[in-house]
């Protein structure tokens, strides 16, 4: 099944490889046809003017204003002549937005993740060696406990890290754990400690505001904010184009936006007009042929995931001789199997270790694991994601969901300790 999801690595910029993202080396055309058209107007139309003046100078208010021959206390500074043409500058560039205020209320609240990983590779030679891989995404801060600050985020922003690093509004980065993830849901919360964050930071930041993703209707303004290309954080706009949209892989409804979703906007968050967040940034379709297609998470749908995920143990990675093992050799039920074969979505075990954990807890072949510790297991990479945080001799519950008489699979909470690999 092909990956919906876009992801951004420094590497792609060196590559041109960020197929659909702007050129940033191309150089801006010249205009060939010297002075622009509306540059000659203007001029022709001064000159009018201020032939119109000398002629009705007492007569004409409207002309007089324009060319700046009303009385003195209306008169603006002359800056341009028919010998000598000058361009004139506002003293006061700024233009009051909505969209502006918006997004200066809403910026702190966003942050930029780092993702770092080692990643096994190929080389020349036909050996495998570690390779170092940096991705970047976004996030959302949502709340914080007693000791913690909270961001919401995709898992797949932070699947597979060795080190994540959150950056904050005032460019501060701090290091940053898992607090729990979702992966058929695309839903990650990670932890930043508060000892860790400076209190200028603190100053700084905000937590967001969350919506009522049920209520926006199609053709409401829509304004994107994440970390696009590992840039920094940036702000796109659009309008909801669809509601309870369906994307190949991905479990559940989407939200659809004309809003550019650049790589690194994943996880960040989709707001409405009134700068609540509505969803959360997680895909873009990234074809030659496709414009202006992203996708977001409605946040009302991942509100109660989001909970759970916020309430769970903050995890912390293992040495890898330390981690602890179920003792099974399993096979993903798939979506498309599930429903084909009337099997709920995990890993359908496949083989039980002698002499392991699953064993000693009454695992037994035909099983489907569904859960560990609350997190939702939906394949094997999954559920190896999740042990590599647990030290042999650690206590687990596993959900386990097994063929009963009727060929309805019963669920049940198992309690597992984990075992060595050698076990």
């Amino acid at each position: 099944m092909e990956n919906q999801y876009t992801y951004y690595t420094p590497e792609q910029d060196e590559n041109n490889q960020n197929a659909g993202g702007p050129d940033l080396k191309e150089p801006h055309k010249k205009n060939k046809k010297g002075t622009p058209k509306w540059v000659k107007t203007a001029c022709l139309g001064l000159v009018f003017g201020l032939v119109a003046s000398a002629a009705f100078q007492t007569s004409n208010i409207v002309a007089g204003k324009i060319i700046g021959t009303s009385d003195s206390a209306k008169k603006a500074k002359q800056t341009a002549t028919v010998d000598s043409t000058k361009l004139t500058t506002s003293a006061d560039s700024k233009v009051a937005s909505d969209i502006a205020d918006i997004a200066k209320n809403t910026m702190p609240s966003v942050v930029s993740i780092t993702n770092m990983s080692v990643q096994q590779v190929q080389n020349f030679f036909g050996g495998v060696q570690e390779q170092k891989s940096e991705s970047v995404g976004s996030g959302i801060i949502i709340g914080q406990n007693d000791t913690e600050l909270l961001i919401v985020t995709n898992n797949h922003v932070v699947e597979g890290n060795d080190t994540l690093t959150v950056s904050f509004i005032d460019e501060e980065s701090v290091e940053a754990n898992v607090k729990g993830t979702n992966a058929a849901k695309d839903l990650a919360v990670v932890a930043v400690k508060l000892s860790d964050i400076k209190d200028s930071t603190m100053d700084a930041i905000a937590v967001a505001t969350l919506g009522d993703s049920t209520q926006i209707q199609v053709g409401e303004p829509a304004i994107a904010i994440g970390n696009a290309l590992g840039y920094g954080q940036s702000v796109t706009t659009g309008i909801i184009s669809a509601t309870n949209r369906e994307l190949n892989g991905f479990d559940g409804k989407l939200i659809q936006t004309d809003a550019a979703i650049n790589p690194g906007n994943s996880g960040g968050a989709l707001l409405n007009a009134k700068g609540e967040v509505i969803g959360i940034n997680s895909a873009k379709v990234a074809t030659d042929t496709v414009e202006g297609m992203g996708y977001a998470i409605p946040i009302s749908d991942a509100s109660d995931i989001i909970t759970n995920l916020m309430n769970q143990k903050t995890k912390t990675k293992v040495a890898e001789n330390e981690r602890g093992y179920i003792g099974i050799q399993g096979v993903d039920v798939t979506a498309d199997s599930a429903e084909m074969y009337n099997m709920p979505t995990g890993v359908y075990v496949s083989e039980v270790i002698s002499g392991g954990a699953a064993q000693k807890a009454g695992i037994s072949k035909g099983a489907v694991i569904t859960g560990l510790d609350g997190t939702e297991i939906n394949s094997m990479s999954t559920l190896q994601e999740q042990l590599q945080y647990y030290k042999a001799g650690e206590k687990v519950t596993l959900t386990v969901q097994t063929p009963g008489k009727n060929g309805e699979y019963e669920k049940n909470d198992v309690e597992v300790t984990l075992g060595t690999n050698a076990q």
